[in-house]
């Protein structure tokens, strides 16, 4: 099979391995599509979670292709996306290879059937989607609440998604102005560009363009200046949802803040047992989510998709990746 093997810091390569083939317990997935994630570039770029070789890819959907022993035959064929984290708490696309190959193996426990109507390239958005619900839950809102998203990357637009079909009333500050455009498509009541703040005005900037007394705040941009500026808009009392990644920065604020102003911080990681959810999410809201999946380019072309990710060109959201038989093998 092809596979895009990430061989050292910042170094991906086209290269030809051995078809997996799955043991006990496992299916094997030939990968129709695999989206690009900001953590796919941190793993790219090096990282002490994995090491060289490895194959990233954990956005990925498919069709299983062939099962190991125990695993009902009848299952090849089907349409699917899966959960990641393995028995071993290793994960696909991680400790495991991900859909950046042609094929990949996975446990057929974590198997979540598609209907064949879906289209496979949409369905990689369901992973980041679980993502979503599963953070949605851990913040367990009260009915009609008023709560501020601060990032408009994808994580941050289907909390747009899910909070509106939900009546919360939705507002998200950003960057960019075609995800901002985006995220009322999706419901947001209303939406700021933080370019348009002055500078270091965070605070004061969406207070004026957006208000105040938000009874949670989600911090989905992975900014801890952000998240620092949530501690202030955030009702008292209040929560605030971290979702973003926030790699090695650390918190400089005084303990007394939180105390003071009564605010329950709450952490979301990864999409444990929100799958089942999320498919069905993805279903129902097919049209809505198609606003997200912006390019698809073909597996081959993986050094054009992947710049276009790490440089987030205006009008882009989310960049798929697919795999055609004639690039497959």
């Amino acid at each position: 099979m092809k596979a895009i093997v990430n061989i050292g810091p910042g170094q991906l390569a086209w290269q030809e391995l051995p078809l997996p083939k799955p043991k006990a317990g496992q299916v094997r997935i030939r990968t129709v599509a695999c989206g690009i994630c900001a953590t796919d570039l941190e793993m790219i770029d090096g990282w002490k979670r994995t090491g060289f070789p490895a194959i990233p890819g954990h956005e990925w959907s498919g069709i299983v292709d062939a099962v190991g022993a125990g695993v009902s035959p009848k299952l090849v064929g089907s349409h699917c996306v899966a959960e990641n984290v393995l028995r071993d708490g290793g994960e696909v696309g991680f400790e495991h290879p991900g859909g950046y190959a042609a094929y990949l193996i996975t446990e057929a426990a974590n198997v979540q059937r598609l209907p064949k109507t879906f289209p496979l390239t949409l369905a990689t958005l369901i992973e980041p989607l679980a993502v979503s619900v599963r953070a949605k839950k851990r913040l367990k809102m009260a009915p009609k609440e008023r709560v501020l998203i601060i990032g408009d990357g994808p994580i941050g637009l289907l909390m747009t998604m899910l909070l509106s079909r939900e009546k919360h009333e939705v507002f998200l500050v950003g960057g960019r102005k075609t995800r901002l455009a985006v995220a009322r498509k999706l419901g947001a009541s209303k939406t700021a560009n933080y370019h348009d703040f002055p500078k270091d005005k965070l605070v004061d900037g969406i207070a004026r363009k957006l208000g105040h007394g938000f009874s949670s705040v989600i911090e989905a941009s992975g900014s801890a200046r952000a998240l620092d500026a949530a501690m202030d808009v955030v009702h008292r009392p209040g929560k605030i949802l971290l979702v973003g990644d926030y790699g090695t920065a650390c918190a400089s604020f005084p303990w007394n803040r939180i105390l003071h102003r009564e605010i329950e911080m709450i952490g979301s990681n990864a999409s444990a047992e929100a799958w089942p959810e999320a498919v069905a999410l993805a279903i129902k809201n097919r049209s809505l989510m198609e606003n997200l999946l912006t390019q698809t380019m073909r597996a081959e072309q993986f050094a054009e998709a992947v710049d276009i990710v790490r440089n987030t060109r205006e009008g882009v959201i989310k960049v798929a990746m697919t795999w055609p038989a004639s690039v497959r093998e």
